[in-house]
């Protein structure tokens, strides 16, 4: 089965907007949970312009499912991390201005790097997981860090298949395919969405999870988010 694991990130966005704690991100992440949903997501920043420190150390107490911490190993989320003991950590290279994420890491170029950031995470019980590229390379690199899974990094198939390009999906068979030879497990986000996430399940063999959050919230305005949970539930199954 694939789990479902919602980012709560534009939460945090919506109740920093205005101050206060409305939206209450605490009571959110426990009603996703309750909604069915088997984790949830976190990306902080060093900026903290949504999902602060602080918070990651609240929801530690909170989430009952799998908490998955996303962000750049620098000092700072190392630190944090490894203060929180989370699930997974997923292991992003984006840069402190970053919108959101844009790009998979070489793994490669980064290969020593990223093999000792891994080890220290695992010694300490978490489970690893790199943000990546379908590149057959970079995978098979990716590999030789000892990661405990990779996440696919899937803007391209949501922008290809939004324009009716179903082909667009083939390279991440083929990805995960391999990783799945290679002995990783395989996680998968970005752009994910209700019109591309059944699809995209039927055609990714061994799919441990999905990471959604941008376009779950947003069709939460329209729908609810109780409703839209069970629904992601439903195509993933």
């Amino acid at each position: 089965m694939t789990k479902l694991s919602v980012n709560i990130n534009k939460i945090a966005t919506l109740r920093n907007s205005r101050g206060g704690n409305v939206p209450n991100l605490l009571k959110v992440a426990q009603d996703i949970e309750r909604f069915g949903a088997q984790g949830i997501t976190i990306h902080p920043r060093p900026d903290e312009r949504h999902i602060r420190y602080q918070d990651a150390r609240d929801l530690k107490n909170i989430v009952k499912t799998e908490y998955n911490i996303e962000g750049n190993p620098v000092k700072s989320f190392m630190d944090l991390v490894l203060q929180i003991k989370p699930t997974q950590v997923t292991l992003v290279p984006d840069a402190d201005d970053a919108i959101t994420s844009n790009a998979g890491w070489d793994t490669i170029t980064h290969h020593s790097f990223l093999k000792e950031v891994i080890k220290e995470f695992q010694q300490n019980g978490i489970r690893t997981s790199i943000f990546i590229d379908t590149d057959v390379r970079l995978m098979e690199a990716a590999a030789k860090t000892g990661t405990d899974r990779i996440e696919l990094y899937t803007e391209h198939f949501a922008s290809e298949f939004e324009k009716g390009n179903k082909n667009a999906v083939k390279p991440y068979t083929e990805a995960a395919i391999l990783a799945h030879k290679l002995g990783l497990g395989i996680n998968a986000g970005h752009d994910l969405s209700l019109q591309n996430i059944q699809f995209f399940k039927e055609n990714i063999p061994n799919l441990a999870e999905v990471s959604i959050g941008h376009a779950l919230i947003s069709e939460s305005l329209y729908l609810g988010l109780e409703n839209v949970v069970n629904m992601y539930l439903n195509k993933l199954q």
